[in-house]
Protein backbone atom coordinates (compact mmCIF):
# COMPACT_ATOMS: atom_id res chain seq x y z
CA UNK A 1 0.00 0.00 0.00
CA UNK A 2 1.45 3.65 -0.83
CA UNK A 3 0.02 5.91 1.40
CA UNK A 4 1.12 9.97 0.54
CA UNK A 5 1.99 12.23 2.18
CA UNK A 6 2.89 15.45 3.20
CA UNK A 7 7.18 15.74 3.89
CA UNK A 8 6.91 17.68 7.03
CA UNK A 9 8.13 16.00 10.82
CA UNK A 10 4.62 16.86 12.05
CA UNK A 11 3.06 14.66 8.91
CA UNK A 12 5.89 12.17 8.98
CA UNK A 13 4.93 11.37 12.14
CA UNK A 14 1.61 10.93 11.71
CA UNK A 15 2.29 8.81 8.60
CA UNK A 16 4.46 6.26 10.26
CA UNK A 17 1.48 6.07 13.31
CA UNK A 18 -0.89 5.06 10.28
CA UNK A 19 1.78 3.08 8.53
CA UNK A 20 2.37 0.99 12.19
CA UNK A 21 -0.84 0.61 12.61
CA UNK A 22 -1.30 -0.82 9.40
CA UNK A 23 1.56 -3.30 9.67
CA UNK A 24 0.68 -4.42 13.30
CA UNK A 25 -2.69 -5.37 11.86
CA UNK A 26 -4.05 -8.78 11.52
CA UNK A 27 -3.73 -9.55 7.48
CA UNK A 28 -2.08 -5.76 6.97
CA UNK A 29 -0.70 -4.83 3.81
CA UNK A 30 3.30 -4.12 3.59
CA UNK A 31 3.12 -0.01 3.53
CA UNK A 32 5.21 2.12 1.52
CA UNK A 33 5.12 5.91 2.09
CA UNK A 34 5.55 8.27 -0.86
CA UNK A 35 6.11 11.94 0.59
CA UNK A 36 5.07 15.23 -1.57
CA UNK A 37 6.01 18.77 -0.72
CA UNK A 38 2.36 20.54 -1.49
CA UNK A 39 1.95 24.67 -2.48
CA UNK A 40 1.34 25.17 1.10
CA UNK A 41 4.89 23.83 2.17
CA UNK A 42 6.64 24.79 -0.68
CA UNK A 43 5.38 28.58 -0.37
CA UNK A 44 5.79 29.53 3.72
CA UNK A 45 5.07 32.93 3.30
CA UNK A 46 2.18 33.41 1.40
CA UNK A 47 -1.63 33.42 3.29
CA UNK A 48 -3.24 30.06 2.37
CA UNK A 49 -5.92 31.91 0.32
CA UNK A 50 -3.57 31.77 -2.40
CA UNK A 51 -3.57 28.55 -2.87
CA UNK A 52 -7.84 27.88 -2.76
CA UNK A 53 -7.30 27.71 1.48
CA UNK A 54 -5.43 24.63 2.88
CA UNK A 55 -7.20 22.18 0.80
CA UNK A 56 -5.49 23.50 -2.07
CA UNK A 57 -2.49 24.38 -0.43
CA UNK A 58 -2.00 20.73 1.26
CA UNK A 59 -4.64 18.31 -0.12
CA UNK A 60 -5.54 18.91 -3.75
CA UNK A 61 -1.92 18.22 -4.86
CA UNK A 62 -2.16 14.60 -2.57
CA UNK A 63 -5.43 14.19 -4.11
CA UNK A 64 -4.39 14.13 -7.82
CA UNK A 65 -1.98 11.61 -6.76
CA UNK A 66 -4.43 9.47 -5.24
CA UNK A 67 -6.83 9.93 -7.95
CA UNK A 68 -4.75 8.70 -10.93
CA UNK A 69 -3.21 5.93 -9.28
CA UNK A 70 -0.02 6.97 -8.11
CA UNK A 71 -1.21 6.29 -4.61
CA UNK A 72 -3.42 3.64 -2.83
CA UNK A 73 -4.37 6.21 -0.20
CA UNK A 74 -3.58 9.29 1.36
CA UNK A 75 -3.00 10.77 5.16
CA UNK A 76 -4.48 13.91 5.78
CA UNK A 77 -4.73 15.91 9.21
CA UNK A 78 -8.90 16.23 9.20
CA UNK A 79 -8.78 19.85 10.17
CA UNK A 80 -6.80 20.47 6.57
CA UNK A 81 -9.42 18.80 4.94
CA UNK A 82 -11.61 21.18 3.03
CA UNK A 83 -15.60 21.31 4.44
CA UNK A 84 -17.17 19.57 1.13
CA UNK A 85 -19.10 16.80 2.85
CA UNK A 86 -18.27 14.00 0.06
CA UNK A 87 -15.07 14.37 -2.65
CA UNK A 88 -16.41 12.81 -5.97
CA UNK A 89 -14.50 9.78 -5.99
CA UNK A 90 -12.79 9.17 -2.81
CA UNK A 91 -14.16 8.37 0.66
CA UNK A 92 -12.10 8.31 3.99
CA UNK A 93 -11.70 4.57 4.80
CA UNK A 94 -9.91 5.19 8.19
CA UNK A 95 -9.90 8.07 11.20
CA UNK A 96 -7.24 6.81 14.04
CA UNK A 97 -8.37 7.33 17.10
CA UNK A 98 -8.76 11.26 18.06
CA UNK A 99 -5.66 12.88 20.07
CA UNK A 100 -5.56 16.02 22.20
CA UNK A 101 -8.18 18.43 20.45
CA UNK A 102 -6.94 21.63 22.30
CA UNK A 103 -4.68 24.54 21.37
CA UNK A 104 -2.00 25.39 23.42
CA UNK A 105 0.59 28.07 24.21
CA UNK A 106 4.08 28.45 23.30
CA UNK A 107 6.12 31.05 24.91
CA UNK A 108 9.56 32.49 23.59
CA UNK A 109 12.39 30.55 26.49
CA UNK A 110 13.12 34.15 28.11
CA UNK A 111 9.19 34.88 28.87
CA UNK A 112 7.67 32.95 31.87
CA UNK A 113 4.21 32.16 31.68
CA UNK A 114 2.67 33.87 35.42
CA UNK A 115 3.88 37.24 33.65
CA UNK A 116 2.30 36.41 30.20
CA UNK A 117 -1.16 35.26 32.42
CA UNK A 118 -1.11 38.56 34.61
CA UNK A 119 -0.37 41.01 32.32
CA UNK A 120 -2.61 39.42 29.57
CA UNK A 121 -0.16 39.47 27.02
CA UNK A 122 -0.69 43.48 26.69
CA UNK A 123 2.15 44.48 24.32
CA UNK A 124 3.45 41.18 23.25
CA UNK A 125 3.36 39.72 19.85
CA UNK A 126 1.08 36.41 18.91
CA UNK A 127 1.65 34.49 16.47
CA UNK A 128 -0.35 31.93 14.57
CA UNK A 129 -1.69 31.53 10.83
CA UNK A 130 -4.95 30.39 11.35
CA UNK A 131 -8.10 33.12 11.44
CA UNK A 132 -10.10 31.08 13.95
CA UNK A 133 -6.97 31.43 16.59
CA UNK A 134 -6.51 34.96 15.89
CA UNK A 135 -10.19 35.98 16.45
CA UNK A 136 -10.30 33.90 20.19
CA UNK A 137 -6.74 35.27 20.82
CA UNK A 138 -8.04 38.92 19.95
CA UNK A 139 -10.82 38.23 22.00
CA UNK A 140 -8.50 36.98 25.06
CA UNK A 141 -6.07 39.66 24.35
CA UNK A 142 -7.15 42.53 23.53
CA UNK A 143 -4.11 44.44 24.50
CA UNK A 144 -1.95 41.92 22.58
CA UNK A 145 -0.49 42.13 18.80
CA UNK A 146 -1.95 39.10 16.56
CA UNK A 147 0.30 38.34 13.92
CA UNK A 148 0.75 35.98 10.70
CA UNK A 149 2.84 33.64 11.26
CA UNK A 150 4.03 30.24 9.21
CA UNK A 151 5.47 27.59 8.96
CA UNK A 152 5.98 23.81 10.09
CA UNK A 153 5.93 23.17 13.89
CA UNK A 154 9.12 23.23 14.19
CA UNK A 155 10.47 25.89 12.26
CA UNK A 156 8.18 28.24 13.83
CA UNK A 157 9.69 27.41 17.58
CA UNK A 158 12.88 27.83 16.00
CA UNK A 159 11.64 31.29 14.73
CA UNK A 160 10.20 31.96 17.93
CA UNK A 161 13.52 31.25 19.89
CA UNK A 162 15.75 32.95 17.60
CA UNK A 163 13.45 36.12 17.40
CA UNK A 164 13.43 35.83 13.50
CA UNK A 165 11.25 38.19 11.67
CA UNK A 166 8.46 36.88 9.45
CA UNK A 167 7.92 37.50 5.92
CA UNK A 168 4.68 38.66 4.60
CA UNK A 169 2.37 38.03 1.62
CA UNK A 170 3.60 41.74 0.51
CA UNK A 171 7.40 41.85 1.03
CA UNK A 172 7.34 43.13 4.54
CA UNK A 173 8.15 41.46 7.68
CA UNK A 174 6.32 41.13 10.77
CA UNK A 175 7.73 40.37 14.37
CA UNK A 176 9.91 38.84 16.24
CA UNK A 177 6.87 37.10 18.16
CA UNK A 178 7.12 36.62 21.86
CA UNK A 179 4.36 33.56 21.96
CA UNK A 180 2.48 31.54 19.49
CA UNK A 181 -0.47 29.22 19.97
CA UNK A 182 -0.31 25.73 17.88
CA UNK A 183 -2.60 22.36 18.04
CA UNK A 184 -1.28 20.73 21.35
CA UNK A 185 -1.55 17.34 19.34
CA UNK A 186 1.25 18.50 16.91
CA UNK A 187 3.46 19.72 19.32
CA UNK A 188 3.29 16.25 21.55
CA UNK A 189 3.51 14.29 18.14
CA UNK A 190 6.79 16.28 17.05
CA UNK A 191 9.04 15.98 20.53
CA UNK A 192 7.98 19.67 22.02
CA UNK A 193 5.22 19.07 24.24
CA UNK A 194 8.00 20.63 27.14
CA UNK A 195 7.15 23.88 25.29
CA UNK A 196 3.61 23.80 26.10
CA UNK A 197 2.40 26.54 28.30
CA UNK A 198 -0.85 25.52 28.86
CA UNK A 199 -4.05 24.36 26.91
CA UNK A 200 -6.84 26.51 26.31
CA UNK A 201 -10.24 24.87 27.41
CA UNK A 202 -12.96 24.53 24.62
CA UNK A 203 -14.60 27.62 26.63
CA UNK A 204 -11.37 29.90 25.97
CA UNK A 205 -10.72 28.66 22.52
CA UNK A 206 -12.98 26.41 20.45
CA UNK A 207 -10.50 23.89 18.58
CA UNK A 208 -10.90 23.31 14.70
CA UNK A 209 -13.37 21.24 13.31
CA UNK A 210 -11.49 17.73 12.87
CA UNK A 211 -8.35 18.82 15.17
CA UNK A 212 -6.32 16.32 16.89
CA UNK A 213 -7.97 13.18 13.72
CA UNK A 214 -5.93 12.04 11.64
CA UNK A 215 -7.86 10.80 8.33
CA UNK A 216 -6.57 8.21 5.37
CA UNK A 217 -8.40 8.71 2.21
CA UNK A 218 -8.59 6.25 -0.85
CA UNK A 219 -10.51 5.78 -4.06
CA UNK A 220 -14.16 4.92 -3.62
CA UNK A 221 -14.12 2.21 -6.12
CA UNK A 222 -10.72 0.75 -4.39
CA UNK A 223 -12.59 -2.01 -2.31
CA UNK A 224 -8.86 -3.52 -1.26
CA UNK A 225 -8.03 -0.49 0.09
CA UNK A 226 -11.02 0.22 1.92
CA UNK A 227 -10.96 -3.19 3.53
CA UNK A 228 -7.51 -2.67 4.36
CA UNK A 229 -7.97 0.83 5.90
CA UNK A 230 -11.26 -0.84 7.85
CA UNK A 231 -8.25 -2.85 10.13
CA UNK A 232 -7.41 0.13 11.84
CA UNK A 233 -10.69 2.86 11.17
CA UNK A 234 -11.35 4.19 14.84
CA UNK A 235 -15.29 3.84 15.43
CA UNK A 236 -15.80 6.37 17.81
CA UNK A 237 -13.26 9.21 15.74
CA UNK A 238 -15.67 8.56 12.67
CA UNK A 239 -18.63 9.81 14.27
CA UNK A 240 -17.14 12.78 15.94
CA UNK A 241 -15.59 13.44 12.86
CA UNK A 242 -18.76 13.11 11.15
CA UNK A 243 -21.18 15.37 13.44
CA UNK A 244 -18.49 18.07 13.12
CA UNK A 245 -17.81 18.25 9.48
CA UNK A 246 -21.62 18.02 8.95
CA UNK A 247 -21.91 21.47 10.89
CA UNK A 248 -19.40 22.52 8.79
CA UNK A 249 -20.80 21.23 5.35
CA UNK A 250 -24.09 22.96 6.27
CA UNK A 251 -22.40 26.21 6.74
CA UNK A 252 -20.41 25.96 3.16
CA UNK A 253 -17.50 26.60 5.65
CA UNK A 254 -14.01 26.86 4.05
CA UNK A 255 -10.80 25.48 5.56
CA UNK A 256 -9.25 28.87 7.35
CA UNK A 257 -12.83 30.21 8.49
CA UNK A 258 -13.39 31.44 11.73
CA UNK A 259 -15.81 27.91 12.75
CA UNK A 260 -15.13 25.53 15.67
CA UNK A 261 -16.44 22.64 16.92
CA UNK A 262 -16.06 19.81 19.06
CA UNK A 263 -17.99 16.30 19.65
CA UNK A 264 -17.74 14.47 22.42
CA UNK A 265 -19.22 11.06 22.99
CA UNK A 266 -20.62 9.95 26.82
CA UNK A 267 -22.13 6.30 26.58
CA UNK A 268 -24.67 6.42 23.90
CA UNK A 269 -25.24 10.28 23.86
CA UNK A 270 -22.95 12.79 21.67
CA UNK A 271 -22.69 16.67 22.93
CA UNK A 272 -21.57 18.84 19.83
CA UNK A 273 -20.08 22.64 21.07
CA UNK A 274 -19.68 24.90 18.53
CA UNK A 275 -19.00 28.21 17.43
CA UNK A 276 -18.84 31.01 14.34
CA UNK A 277 -16.47 33.83 15.61
CA UNK A 278 -15.61 36.79 13.60
CA UNK A 279 -12.15 37.99 12.88
CA UNK A 280 -11.59 40.50 14.89
CA UNK A 281 -12.54 38.15 18.08
CA UNK A 282 -15.84 41.17 18.68
CA UNK A 283 -19.00 38.87 17.60
CA UNK A 284 -19.21 35.32 18.97
CA UNK A 285 -22.33 32.85 17.80
CA UNK A 286 -22.04 30.04 19.98
CA UNK A 287 -23.69 26.26 20.13
CA UNK A 288 -24.22 23.75 22.34
CA UNK A 289 -26.52 20.83 21.69
CA UNK A 290 -26.94 16.98 22.69
CA UNK A 291 -28.23 14.04 20.41
CA UNK A 292 -27.83 10.46 19.77
CA UNK A 293 -24.46 9.21 19.20
CA UNK A 294 -25.58 6.58 16.67
CA UNK A 295 -26.70 9.31 14.83
CA UNK A 296 -24.02 12.10 14.67
CA UNK A 297 -24.74 13.88 11.31
CA UNK A 298 -28.23 14.70 12.56
CA UNK A 299 -26.64 16.56 15.78
CA UNK A 300 -24.18 18.29 13.05
CA UNK A 301 -27.38 19.14 10.66
CA UNK A 302 -28.71 20.72 13.70
CA UNK A 303 -25.67 22.87 15.05
CA UNK A 304 -25.18 24.28 11.31
CA UNK A 305 -28.68 25.10 10.91
CA UNK A 306 -29.20 26.65 14.52
CA UNK A 307 -25.96 28.66 13.52
CA UNK A 308 -27.31 30.25 10.17
CA UNK A 309 -31.05 30.54 11.27
CA UNK A 310 -28.51 33.18 14.21
CA UNK A 311 -26.60 34.97 11.67
CA UNK A 312 -23.46 32.73 11.51
CA UNK A 313 -23.40 33.05 7.31
CA UNK A 314 -22.67 36.79 7.18
CA UNK A 315 -19.61 36.30 10.14
CA UNK A 316 -18.40 33.12 7.54
CA UNK A 317 -18.77 35.29 4.16
CA UNK A 318 -16.56 38.93 5.56
CA UNK A 319 -13.95 36.00 6.25
CA UNK A 320 -13.61 34.77 2.42
CA UNK A 321 -13.47 39.10 1.53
Amino acid sequence: MRIGTRSSTMAMAQTEEVASQLRAAPGGPKVEIVRFAPRGDRDQVSKLERHGGKGGAFVAEIRDALRDGSLDTAMHSLKDMPGDEETPGLVIGAYLKREPSEDALVLHKDHELDAFMSTKAAGMKIGTNSVRRAAYLRRLYPEAEIIHYRGAADTRIKKLDERAMQRLPDGGEVGPADVLVMAKCGLERVGFGDRIGCAYTPEEMLPAVGQGIVAVECRRDDWKAREQLSLIDDACSRRLAEAEREMLWVLNGHCNAPIAGLAEINGARMTLHAAVISEDGAEIIDYQGEGDAARPRELGRAAGLDLLRRGAAKIIEQSRL
